[in-house]
């Protein structure tokens, strides 16, 4: 009896134990479209909302509204690969100029860094900017690869005040990014 009343214990400590221990990606959900052909972890506590003639989606954090999660999908030559549209930095100023801070968009961004992975024979460049809007700044990163003829654009954005507090959840989600 008092061999099962410990083992009992011991099965019980070690099930509370277990649920104590963190993963690099706790506090993060999936979500996945297969027809599209990607895939990403997002936080919890973030909510899709529709959008129209925008992005493929758009995840956004329901209690700091400004922080977001979207992926954009672009027409490419079929044969185009990343390397062909240009190196990270190349990419990044292009993105920054169409999408991030077009002329006339009274937005201003600075490229902070530009780096090539390589993950699962598909190459992706991981960018990072600070954006500057009317009353407010911003920092955003993203995650772009080819895919099928597709370019891919993950970008993930917050405030810079909230930058400090949210960077290395935020560069996992970047980093959860793939296509296939």
């Amino acid at each position: 009896m008092l061999k099962r009343i410990a083992a009992i214990i011991l099965v019980v400590l070690t099930i509370s134990l277990t649920g104590c221990v963190s993963s690099p990606t706790t506090g993060l959900k999936p979500y996945v479209n297969s027809y599209k052909g990607y895939e990403f972890l997002y936080p919890n506590g973030w909510v899709e909302v529709p959008v129209k003639n925008g992005p493929d989606v758009v995840f956004k954090d329901l209690i700091e509204s400004s922080e977001n999660v979207s992926v954009v999908i672009s027409q490419i030559p079929e044969n185009e690969k990343l390397q062909d549209i240009g190196d990270p930095s190349t990419v990044g100023y292009k993105i920054l100029q169409k999408a991030i801070a077009p002329e006339g968009s009274g937005r201003q961004a600075e490229l902070i860094n530009a780096t090539a992975i390589e993950k699962k024979d598909k190459t992706y460049y991981i960018l990072e900017y600070a954006v500057k809007l009317a009353n407010q700044d911003r920092h955003d990163i993203a995650s772009v690869a080819i895919s099928r003829g597709k370019l891919f654009s993950f970008n993930v954005s917050t405030t810079a005040n909230r930058w400090q507090k949210t960077a290395e959840t935020l560069k996992q989600v970047v980093a959860s990014f793939s296509v296939y």
